[in-house]
């Protein structure tokens, strides 16, 4: 067994590696840009390294710095987490022969399956079905649009080299085709170094679900049953689960095996996941192989009991896998969300800047260590409160793991989880997390990898969240005002005969759009507890809830629940399940005032490009007195390794060029002004 590695990644996985680390007695070496300085991973590995300035081809994915690093620290095996260098089959080498090794597959493996190119010709010689595409390198968008045509729309444009959504695209048509092409080749090149691209058919509706293999140098594989991730945004997973609620024992059996069966084709060593695409029907098509642990990896972890991150370790360090296919169990239902620093209300554009609050919910599992028999909540993440979260990188603050001991636990586990998860200072995809778990559709596990852009075709507004009781919400605005006015009340020094009187009838102010509101009356009593009726409901309220606490927790009637509460000015914001209200509670006299008060309209910036999120100004395509059109291309945004196209809303005439290519830009800061 080694007695020290060296971590070659960042963030939530870095710090997820060193806790095995640290339960198996192994020394680790934390590597860092200078964007990471006060990085938690620096923080919790017992040395670390400075690679370089913040921009990750000038860092993390500098190959000679890294090894150099692990030799300078006398590490001897290095584990590349995912992303970055972790399916990079020249690293891997590299890695061996400077007499370190690789806590990975061997480089051939990944040289024949990372490559999703190579991976697809190896699959079609072992007889394993593939969806219909070009399997070749593409060198022009004409001829993108050739083969796009051939294949018949809607297609897949896929960099070689890519994951996780980055150099990926789905085009309808010609002009799609053309124009993803080219976003595809530079963010491959961007994020992988790699600018190879190649078109499949795409498959409408279908099901993502991957299969984790575990192979050992003594050639055994096994395969720890399926995820479930067709629940994705623009190719992104969102939610993971494991098991899926959609196959069978039978097709998991077959899909098990074929993975299984690739693996030893390659001679696997390591943890490693085969990805197939699965039709209404149960047939399934083999997509791809990651040849790297997953993002996903926990919910496998919490229905086996198995440490994949130790497992890992062990297998490079050259033991066997210690156990066999018959031993491998499932017990229960694990989920996941991911927790991305975007703006739902904004498009998920994304949202960089420090994490003035990050609370999570109260940990009852933890990585790398036994599994609690009754489940539970996990947390992994690579922040902390006070942190930023850089613009270099990709947009996850932490990873969100329950497991119950079925789905529908699991899913309750999941909610409770989320309202209790605190982050302030920017925005994150919490809102719509709770409003997906919120779904009919979702909860009875009727979806495919559509499901998003199908419910949600026009973004994510607050209106599509769908709250059992919102009334409830009301009724909370409204017994957490009681507590502050009897705080107010309390204070001594008040004039004789003019302190404040609590009176018994409210008005729930409920703030909307451009001036808009609801009144709902309410009547607020204490007895012991909170009281509030609210027209024919009654909500009975015990809470120890502390004036300055964002997360409140108590019961309502009886039943235990977990929400959010802040003062906003004189307002109350409070988030429940995904439904976020403004209410500002008022006496019925005060209420009557509040209509008459005017609405202050924002300032009309229809004249201006505004940039829709903090990021490089890449690229602007257009110059001063140069008429552009609705849909024509204005502006490239590069923002957490992802490439923003700006276009115009509508024609017009370009009167100012207000920011430069190369310029850091903060959000809503004009771009660009029409005549």
């Amino acid at each position: 067994m080694f007695t020290k590695i060296l971590i070659a990644n960042r963030g939530e996985i870095a710090c997820r590696v060193i806790k095995t680390a640290k339960k198996l007695g192994i020394a680790t070496v934390a590597v860092y840009s200078e964007a990471d300085r006060d990085a938690r991973h620096v923080e919790l590995a017992d040395e670390s390294v400075l690679l370089g300035p913040a921009p990750s081809r000038e860092s993390y994915l500098v190959a000679d710095k890294i090894i150099a690093a692990a030799k300078q620290t006398g590490a001897q095996a290095i584990h590349p987490g995912y992303g970055f260098l972790s399916e990079n089959e020249d690293f891997a080498r590299r890695v061996e022969e400077e007499g370190l090794v690789f806590i990975g597959p061997k480089h051939y493996s990944i040289a024949a399956m990372g490559d999703k190119i190579a991976s697809k010709k190896l699959a079609n010689e072992a007889k394993v079905n593939t969806i219909p595409g070009w399997n070749d390198a593409i060198d022009s968008a004409e001829r993108a649009v050739e083969i796009a045509q051939g294949i018949g729309y809607p297609v897949m444009i896929k960099a070689s080299a890519g994951g996780g959504g980055k150099g990926l695209r789905v085009a309808f048509n010609d002009k799609e085709a053309f124009d993803g092409f080219s976003s595809c080749r530079n963010e491959a090149k961007n994020s992988f170094g790699d600018d190879r691209v190649f078109i499949e058919k795409f498959v409408e509706q279908p099901r993502h679900i991957e299969i984790q293999v575990l192979g050992d140098s003594f050639g055994n594989v096994v395969y720890l049953h399926e995820r479930e991730c067709s629940i994705q945004r623009r190719h992104q997973k969102v939610i993971e689960e494991a098991p899926s609620p959609f196959i069978s024992d039978v097709t998991r059996k077959a899909m098990g095996e074929q993975a299984v069966a690739l693996a030893k084709a390659v001679k696997y060593q390591s943890a490693g996941t085969v990805e197939f695409v699965v039709g209404k029907d149960q047939s399934f098509y083999f997509l791809e192989m990651n040849t790297r642990l997953q993002v996903e990896h926990p919910v496998t972890e919490c229905i086996t009991g198995v440490d994949l991150v130790e497992l890992m370790i062990r297998v490079a360090a050259g033991e066997k896998l210690p156990f066999a296919q018959s031993d491998i169990r499932r017990t229960g239902w694990a989920m996941e969300c991911r927790i991305n620093a975007e703006d739902p209300y904004r498009n998920f554009l994304p949202s960089t800047g420090r994490l003035v609050r990050y609370q999570p919910p109260v940990q009852t599992m933890e990585a790398a260590l036994p599994m609690p028999w009754d489940g539970g909540v996990r947390v992994d993440t690579g922040v902390y409160e006070g942190g930023e979260i850089p613009m270099y990188y990709d947009s996850m603050i932490a990873k969100l793991i329950v497991h119950g001991t079925d789905r529908l636990d699991a899913i309750a586990k999941m909610r409770e989880a989320l309202n209790a998860f605190v982050i302030r200072g920017i925005s994150s995809n919490i809102p719509f997390q709770a409003a997906l778990l919120a779904h009919p559709d979702f909860v009875s596990g009727d979806f495919n990898t559509g499901f998003i852009a199908e419910h949600f075709p026009k973004g994510f507004k607050a209106s599509d969240v769908v709250h059992e009781d919102p009334d409830f919400v009301v009724a909370l605005a409204a017994a957490v005002n009681r507590k502050f006015l009897a705080r107010s009340a309390a204070i001594t020094g008040q004039l004789p005969g003019h302190g404040l009187r609590i009176g018994d009838d409210y008005v729930v102010v409920l703030r909307g759009e451009q001036g808009a509101s609801t009144h709902r009356p309410v009547q607020v009593h204490v007895n012991g507890s909170v009281v509030v009726t609210l027209g024919d409901k009654r909500y009975e309220f015990q809470s120890d809830w502390r004036y300055g606490e964002v997360r409140i927790g108590g019961s309502c009637n009886g039943r235990p629940f977990t929400a959010q509460v802040e003062r906003r000015g004189l307002d109350l914001r409070v988030n429940h399940n995904g439904l976020c209200i403004d209410a500002l509670v008022l006496s019925p006299s005060a209420a009557e005032l509040q209509k008459l008060m005017p609405y202050k309209a924002p300032p009309d910036t229809s004249k201006f490009l505004l940039a829709p999120m903090p990021g490089l100004l890449a690229d602007v395509v257009v110059k001063p007195g140069q008429a552009v059109v609705a849909g024509e291309k204005l502006a490239v945004v590069e923002a957490m390794k992802m490439e923003n196209i700006l276009i115009a809303a509508q024609d017009g005439t370009v009167a100012e060029v207000l920011a430069g290519k190369g310029e850091s830009l903060s959000v809503d800061q004009p771009i660009i002004r029409f005549a």
